[in-house]
């Protein structure tokens, strides 16, 4: 999702048991003993097979006596409670998440005190000013407006392009305002109701693919902690989407496709993010689902697409533009098609060429810092053969990384779940990765926040 800023202007199945905890976690086969995994079955002795297929020690020669697999039992009434009970993983998990936003929120106040708007000034910034930064403007506008007030557009000199920004937050952020007044109380409140359950979500992910049970609150300490997680506080889209986009994960892992579906497209209405998700999860469905049963739910998928398809109409009965929102990105954040070796090049020339003002400088080294971490996420994941992940981290890449230069690369990494499960692994089974990356990220993570509550470009 676009983000406003002066320097554009051109001056799979979860694996439940591994040996091991860390990178290989999310590709080492389950050795199970007869239970079931992602609706499957499994022979006893046999190693769970995508999708619900068995694989029994067969030897060498890969025969076996023909065996009829059991249905996999439904789960009952208190199987299902326990999902959206949370147990004491999940507290531990919301106890590290309500300490993390104390610490922002103090952040927050000595921003207030330290970086006023005028350095003159005896009196600190309204509390609630910090977090009215960037695109919360553009949010604003359509919550409070709409996205085209007074027959105003894309038609007349200096407008804002907002038609960039879907209309999931903005259309949450008018509902709850008509229960909370203030407009940056309201999307504030969204942003930690929705950090909360995407923690939880994130946990549960986390200890379906590593067996140790620290691995949940791991994969949520690194998230917590990394040097964008400023944005999941603030009034931005990025916690909302996650609790959409990790329960609807979470649902697929278990084979409940409607869900999942369901899940997937609130997300789509919220960030184009959404559609990585649903190419993601047809990826998904077509490596795991075998049975003809299971099949059954393929139409599902197609339940992403609704909303985008909603809203362009909508664009196109105003606009008379179907992809008025890619235009509007292309106008305002300079996001038409570029070659990435070209986006590449764009994006090192603003960051060492000395062509732009020094802080935009050091956004662009953290734009291309955080591409590369991208590639050798996706590098990763095809590896492992985690086809699923990898095709929703590669378009994420692709489409970040086809503009004239990168923008808002390191708030994307939020939305990389898979990094922060790979992470958690592997400090599991190297303690001293856990040290390196608080003492590198931390530092990093209050940069950030300083310099978005002070109202500099954050990426």
């Amino acid at each position: 999702m676009p983000a406003s800023s002066p320097r554009l202007r051109r001056t799979h199945p979860p694996l439940a048991t591994s040996p091991v905890a860390g990178p290989r976690a999310l590709s080492a086969p389950a050795r199970t003993t007869g239970t079931t995994i992602g609706g499957g079955t499994t022979l006893p002795g046999g190693t769970a097979a995508p999708g619900g297929g068995t694989a029994g020690d067969t030897g060498p020669a890969g025969h076996s006596p023909p065996t009829r697999p059991r249905p996999a039992r439904r789960p009952g009434p208190e199987s299902r409670r326990r999902r959206y009970v949370p147990g004491p993983a999940d507290r531990e998990v919301l106890w590290l998440y309500l300490l993390t936003r104390v610490g922002i929120w103090t952040t927050a106040y000595c921003t207030r005190w330290l970086f006023p708007d005028d350095r003159a000034t005896h009196h600190a910034a309204d509390a609630l000013e910090t977090w009215q930064r960037w695109d919360w403007g553009h949010f604003l506008h359509i919550a409070s407006e709409g996205y085209f007030p007074g027959q105003a557009g894309p038609w007349r000199n200096g407008w804002d392009n907002r038609e960039a920004f879907f209309p999931g937050f903005p259309l949450l952020l008018r509902a709850v305002h008509t229960v909370i007044p203030h407009w940056a109380t309201a999307g504030l409140l969204i942003s930690f109701v929705a950090g909360a359950v995407a923690v939880l979500a994130l946990a549960r992910i986390a200890r379906l693919h590593l067996p140790d049970e620290r691995a949940g609150r791991r994969a949520v300490f690194f998230l917590l902690l990394s040097p964008c997680a400023i944005f999941l506080a603030a009034g931005y889209t990025e916690a909302l989407f996650l609790a959409l986009a990790l329960p609807a994960w979470l649902a697929a892992q278990r084979q409940n496709w409607p869900a999942a579906a369901a899940l997937a497209a609130l997300a789509t209405a919220v960030r184009v993010s959404g559609l990585f998700l649903a190419a993601a999860l047809a990826v998904h469905f077509a490596v795991t689902v075998r049975t003809r049963r299971q099949w059954r739910a393929l139409p599902w998928l197609a339940l992403p697409a609704l909303p985008p398809l909603v809203y362009s109409g909508y664009l196109q009965m105003h606009t008379g533009d179907w992809m008025a929102w890619k235009h509007a990105e292309e106008r305002g954040w300079y996001r038409d098609f570029h070659a990435p070796w070209e986006a590449w090049r764009n994006t090192w020339h603003a960051a060492f060429a000395e062509s732009l003002p020094t802080g935009y400088a050091l956004m662009s080294q953290a734009e291309l810092l955080a591409m590369v971490v991208g590639l050798v996420l996706a590098w990763v994941l095809v590896r492992r053969r985690r086809w699923p992940e990898a095709v929703y981290v590669g378009l994420s890449l692709w489409a970040l990384g086809t503009s004239y230069w990168y923008t808002s690369i390191p708030r994307a990494t939020l939305l990389w779940w898979p990094l922060w499960v790979l992470l958690a692994g592997w400090s599991l089974r190297e303690p001293r990765v856990k040290t390196v990356y608080v003492c590198l990220a931390a530092p990093l993570m209050t940069v950030f926040a300083l310099t978005f509550l002070s109202g500099r470009w954050a990426g």
